[in-house]
């Protein structure tokens, strides 16, 4: 089981015997971490409806929660899935809409960085980078080896660093 996680997992079995203050309690806890990932991952316009898909199929599937990773992580795979669903669906990915008039320069020339990453990049960035996870983590998640992650991310930061310096 990993380390820290024997409430999530409480609570997860829980919601699965029907508890909703339980499973409501879950997405109290990981809603706003889950959500700032998916606007930084794939912008804004697709968050909340992510968000919605991957709440609803944790809490069908909370009985496959077996605790061997973090909740977090249980919780942000589902939202990848849902997301690579979606695109599937569309045929097609939309332009990510990072940004808005009311946001300070700085933060959206990082959103516009961002969305000038691969959306593998894009998460691998904001995975290790943004939310702390670990490599091993990331990997996980997105189904990629190890190495491959480590690369992904090195690549990332590069190209953040070359637009920032006004090279790309």
């Amino acid at each position: 089981m990993a380390p820290g996680n024997d409430e999530d997992l409480a609570l997860s079995r829980r919601a699965a015997a029907g508890d909703h203050g339980a499973f409501a309690l879950l997405v109290e806890k990981h809603e706003r971490p889950l959500r700032a990932f998916l606007s930084r991952t794939f912008g804004v316009q697709h968050a909340d409806d992510i968000a919605q898909d991957a709440f609803l199929k944790a809490w069908r599937g909370a009985g496959q929660y077996d605790g061997r990773a973090r909740y977090s992580t249980w919780l942000t795979r589902i939202a990848w899935r849902c997301r690579i669903d979606a695109v599937r669906r569309e045929k097609a990915p939309e332009a990510d809409d990072f940004g808005s008039t009311n946001v300070a320069a700085s933060t959206a020339e990082v959103a516009d960085m961002l969305g000038r990453l691969t959306e593998r990049e894009r998460a691998s960035l904001v995975l290790c980078e943004g939310h702390g996870w670990t490599h091993a983590e990331a990997a996980e998640l997105l189904n990629i080896p190890l190495g491959t992650l480590k690369s992904t991310v090195a690549r990332a930061k590069a190209r953040c660093r070359a637009m920032w310096q006004g090279a790309a």
